[in-house]
């Protein structure tokens, strides 16, 4: 059987919300992109006052990348990897993915974050697997609107569960690891054995907290 790390991405292993260096990375790209700020803004108090769920919250924020050319979108990721994301990562994060990699563990990201510029992160070359919230793309054009559901609660167990019987892979849950600086993750945390909480603010009597920098 295998054990799992499982990491979630903002705020665990990285220093800050990844769609929004996305969005500012964009408009340093393309300032004329600055048009979709009152859209944006406006959809993250919408959901900060529970006037939107979180779904059609992150659909309209990002709405700045509906009608980008996939292959436009991969030259784009690539960048915002090279030149953004990956200055962000805590380093006590990327130390316990290659210590826990050595120690035989499959490194997994599950993030409700998008996926179309997390899978960057498998330049990180001990993670094994990425899931994120998807969205559509047809006919090579990238659209604003989620594919699915967001991958967040526990839509990230359901997605894990879809890809651990696609690939025919057993788990020792018990012995595996779970991330998360939030306990939005308490289902991934219920699922296995070590759960730890990420600079989380506030105590917990269940879940130890380490604390990244």
């Amino acid at each position: 059987m295998e054990k799992l790390a499982i990491f979630d991405v903002d705020f665990t292993l990285t220093k800050r919300e990844t769609l929004m260096e996305f969005y500012l990375f964009m408009m340093k790209k393309n300032p004329k992109l600055i048009v979709h700020l009152p859209r944006s803004l406006g959809a993250s108090m919408f959901y900060m006052f529970k006037i939107y769920e979180a779904q059609k919250a992150k659909e309209y924020f990002i709405s700045f990348i509906d009608g980008l050319e996939e292959n436009k979108m991969q030259e784009l990721v690539k960048e915002f990897y090279e030149k953004r994301l990956s200055k962000i990562l805590y380093k006590d994060a990327i130390d316990m993915i290659r210590k826990l990699k050595g120690e035989g563990y499959k490194i997994y990201l599950i993030s409700a974050s998008a996926e179309f510029y997390l899978k960057e992160l498998y330049n990180i070359k001990e993670v094994d697997m990425i899931i994120g919230t998807r969205f559509k793309c047809e006919d090579g054009i990238h659209r604003r609107n989620i594919e699915g559901c967001n991958c967040k609660g526990e839509e990230k167990v359901k997605r894990l569960l879809e890809v651990l019987e696609k690939e025919n892979i057993q788990v020792d849950f018990k012995e595996s690891y779970m991330f998360s600086d939030s306990l939005a993750d308490m289902p991934l945390f219920n699922l296995v054995g070590k759960p730890y909480l990420i600079n989380y603010k506030k105590g917990h009597d269940k879940i130890e907290i380490l604390r990244w920098r």
